[in-house]
């Protein structure tokens, strides 16, 4: 397969600006893998429809078709969803949390799982099976042996105190 001048130029420019143009995307997009799928189509685009004259910013060309196929994915994406007239913000939703969100939960987690330790047993047992398990108060009461409002005691008790400490640690 024969590589003409235009090509290894179209492929240099990719290759440079390829991380720089993944973030971007991601940015705008809220998605690291979306972000590389509307990159590749735009790379697709960019072989496709290449001017047959010197391009004066390459970079921003590039950026500008990324954008452009970005817009025609949300569009999509929206007609999909049957919102085509809604207004709705202008990101695809990713499967996944980007990674800051992630790691921000992942801490949450951790916060309220040592505050629930800390947690009297008896109180700890009736937030657990409330929320854990999805008991309803009188159900735990019934299992316990204790009183209907000593068991919205106990809930109120440990979430009074995971508020504490989600606030304590900023969160």
């Amino acid at each position: 397969m024969k590589t003409s001048a235009q090509d290894l130029g179209l492929e240099e420019l990719c290759l440079r600006h390829d991380a720089a143009l993944r973030r971007f995307l991601a940015r705008m997009l809220r998605c690291e893998e979306t972000a590389a799928e509307v990159a590749q189509e735009a790379y697709l685009r960019l072989l496709r429809f290449a001017p047959g004259r010197a391009i004066d910013d390459s970079r921003a060309y590039l950026f500008q078709i990324a954008v452009n196929v970005a817009r025609d994915r949300m569009a999509r994406e929206r007609k999909r969803d049957g919102a085509a007239g809604e207004h709705q913000a202008e990101t695809l939703r990713c499967p996944l949390p980007d990674a800051e969100s992630a790691t921000l939960e992942r801490e949450r987690l951790r916060i309220l799982s040592a505050a629930v330790d800390d947690l009297p047993p008896r109180c700890r047992e009736v937030f657990l099976m409330s929320r854990l398990d999805g008991l309803r108060n009188g159900e735990i009461a019934e299992r316990l042996g204790i009183s209907r409002n000593m068991v919205e005691k106990h809930i109120i008790k440990a979430m009074l105190h995971c508020r504490r400490r989600l606030d304590a640690a900023g969160g």
